[in-house]
């Protein structure tokens, strides 16, 4: 009998290889798939909706039939298309448990946020203990003798503000070592434009380690600009400037804006190594995420609630975290979610803390 967890990695297997992709701006290698299962025809023709719209339209319309594909077409088709591009290995349970021992790397480590981030948040002074954007996280990597650096920018602020804020922190922090700086989110963005574009003195980066970053904007950001519109968009603006909340990174998290502006005019700088990893879930009924993964699903194909596993892909890729949401990346993990799935058998897959700790022995491995 199929598991909730095996249909979940199958149907994200599925999502990887098949669904259409915007072309890249960088050259990746078209790579042959490892099995011819992964292109077996499916009963649920692909269309420009989610396969849960899909399903349920046609359902209503008419039964669903079987589209009778030859396997070898299949494949021959599959590896002409310049859309279609390995996306790394499946990642599901790697990361399920701490080991005992963990490599150290040589030079210290900085942890930059994403969007609406901060290094610790405390919403009643000293009466409550502060709120850690990586929660759990930094205190394990110190346990393990290593040097860990973790920068505040500003929450919303532009690319150009955070970067400038990302340098600062750790030219003051680092104390002239050569750092490693592992990235969630819009930090890998940050992390890129202080590295290419600012060249700050006394400021040198040895590796950039991205974490669902999205390199090529969100399909989601270009959505909600969209919905707004521009009658609306002014006065969503004002509202923030009137709570004190900056504007300038939202624009720039779309697909229009990296594709245009950042990307052509952020070249990877020689002699920096860069390492990615991407994230795919299938969010449940009560998921914040469910609206923005189907947005981001019909446009980009697999992704963690808000970005793509094609979007978060940058240097060399290590591959793809399955059943594993934007939130789960910095232990943000709902505790209900994993009480239920214990109650029905499921074992937990993704542990954040052990994540980091092997992106930590990965470097020390890699000499950095």
């Amino acid at each position: 009998m199929t598991t909730p967890v095996a249909a979940r990695v199958a149907r994200t297997r599925w999502l990887l290889q098949n669904v259409p992709r915007r072309p890249h701006t960088r050259p990746t290698t078209i790579l042959n798939p490892p099995s011819a299962i992964l292109y077996k025809p499916m009963s649920l023709p692909l269309s420009t909706t989610c396969c849960c719209c899909s399903l349920e339209k046609k359902g209503k319309a008419e039964n669903v039939r079987s589209v009778n594909v030859n396997p070898g077409e299949q494949k021959k088709k599959t590896e002409s298309d310049p859309r279609i591009n390995d996306l790394g290995r499946a990642i599901e349970d790697d990361f399920a448990t701490i080991r005992e021992t963990y490599a150290t790397p040589k030079h210290p480590i900085v942890l930059a946020h994403g969007l609406l981030g901060f290094d610790e948040l405390r919403l009643a002074g000293s009466l409550l203990p502060g709120v850690h954007y990586w929660r759990g996280i930094t205190d394990a990597m110190r346990a393990n003798g290593i040097e860990v650096i973790t920068a505040s920018v500003p929450a919303s602020g532009s690319i150009e503000e955070r970067a400038l804020k990302l340098g600062q922190d750790i030219a003051s922090k680092a104390n002239g070592k050569s750092v490693n700086i592992i990235a969630h989110s819009m930090g890998g963005l940050d992390a890129r434009y202080m590295i290419s574009r600012l060249k700050p003195d006394n400021v040198n980066v040895l590796s950039l380690t991205t974490v669902a970053s999205p390199h090529r904007g969100s399909s989601f950001a270009d959505y909600v600009f969209q919905e707004l519109g521009p009658s609306y968009l002014p006065r969503v603006y004002r509202w923030f400037d009137k709570v004190g909340i900056s504007t300038g990174a939202f624009k720039q998290l779309t697909t229009k804006y990296m594709r245009e502006e950042f990307n052509p005019k952020t070249p990877d700088v020689p002699g920096v190594r860069y390492f990615s990893y991407g994230a795919a879930v299938q969010p449940s009924l009560w998921s914040a995420f469910r609206q923005p993964h189907r947005v981001v699903e019909r446009m980009e194909g697999a992704n963690d609630g808000l970005v793509s596993v094609e979007s978060a892909r940058w240097g060399t890729y290590k591959g793809t975290l399955v059943d594993v949401s934007h939130l789960d990346l910095i232990n943000w993990t709902n505790r209900l979610r994993w009480v239920v799935w214990q109650l029905v058998g499921n074992e937990r897959k993704f542990n954040a803390i052990a994540f980091y700790l092997d992106i930590a022995d990965m470097l020390s491995k890699e000499g950095l």
